[in-house]
């Protein structure tokens, strides 16, 4: 029997063409819708990683700043910090200022806040040089704990605190105060914040720019301690109010009394009259985003900083009121 040639007919080349060509199409444009999402998608991770990285270093500084100075009951000018013994360890453990010495450092509780702008004053021993982004701010924070230990321990630095006096002891066995009372002791704290050019290792590519702090911990060492990856400069201001009255920032440099192992002096702007800190962090992403260009320029206090490359930055700023 013979069939109907209508019925055997198909798709002509024309009409094969077309479909393909409609299917490409739609592979295209959903291909296309794939990627932006994907696209928008990295960005947004991107801007989370330096939201979270950076609002963190932040609180991180705020929450220390708030208590720089605090020294338990003692609201009298401490006692001079007597010999505390301080383990012998490599100098690169102990911060302090060339000619001066880390128990004067770490002992100057009076100055609760110090820095210095755009210089390391601690190349000789606790920051190398290499550990130093360059251009950035030092600041030291100093303080006590917030609560007194029920019995100190061997190593660790304590502040031995009554109302009318205090002083600074390592070990188990506080200075005697006499019959003065409350007496109480508290652990003290000292932390030195800094940039660093990178997080894990000089040798890792690309460089991501760390916040860290030296800490004094209970052996009586600084240690290096992490703060927040991503941190690519840190600017600091110091407050004080004038006579008008308004609060007047000013760089570290131009204050004039005190050096980080040494109680103000009675001349020029002291460091016993800031009452306030701002505070300015940069931000980056750990790597860069092809296609995307970074040229903006970003204003840290008194200094602008351009970029021009394909990392995504923020910049985050806050002002801190000193309590103590």
């Amino acid at each position: 029997m013979q069939r109907d040639a209508r019925k055997q007919g198909g798709f002509t080349l024309l009409e094969l063409m077309i479909a393909v060509t409609i299917g490409l199409a739609i592979i295209a444009a959903l291909v296309g819708v794939l990627a932006a999402d994907s696209g928008q998608s990295q960005s947004n991770d991107k801007t989370s990683e330096l939201n979270t990285n950076g609002r963190f270093a932040l609180s991180s500084m705020k929450q220390e700043l708030r208590q720089a100075g605090y020294r338990g009951f003692t609201w009298a000018e401490p006692n001079v910090t007597a010999s505390i013994g301080l383990p012998s360890s490599p100098t690169a453990n102990m911060c302090f200022e060339s000619g001066s010495s880390y128990e004067a450092f770490i002992g100057n509780l009076r100055q609760g806040v110090w820095g210095t702008t755009a210089t390391n004053p601690f190349s000789a021993n606790c920051i190398d040089s290499d550990d130093f982004a360059d251009g950035n701010d030092v600041l030291v924070v100093r303080r006590v704990d917030g609560k007194p230990v029920a019995a100190p321990v061997a190593n660790t630095v304590y502040f031995h605190s009554s109302y009318s006096m205090g002083q600074m002891f390592r070990g188990a066995t506080a200075p005697s105060f006499g019959t003065v009372s409350p007496l109480a002791d508290f652990e003290t704290r000292v932390y030195v914040y800094y940039i660093r050019p990178y997080t894990t290792s000089i040798n890792e590519t690309p460089l991501v720019p760390s916040l860290r702090r030296m800490a004094l911990d209970s052996t009586g060492k600084m240690v290096d301690e992490l703060v927040a990856s991503g941190i690519e400069h840190l600017r600091v201001q110091y407050g004080r109010l004038t006579t008008a009255p308004a609060t007047r920032y000013l760089n570290a440099s131009a204050i004039t009394g005190g050096s980080a192992d040494s109680p103000t002096t009675n001349t020029g702007y002291q460091w016993d009259e800031v009452n306030s800190v701002q505070i300015w962090l940069l931000a980056r992403n750990a790597s860069g985003e092809p296609g995307y260009v970074n040229n903006q320029t970003y204003l840290l206090g008194d200094t602008s900083i351009t970029k021009a490359d394909n990392y995504r930055r923020e910049l985050f700023s806050t002002v801190v009121q000193l309590r103590n």
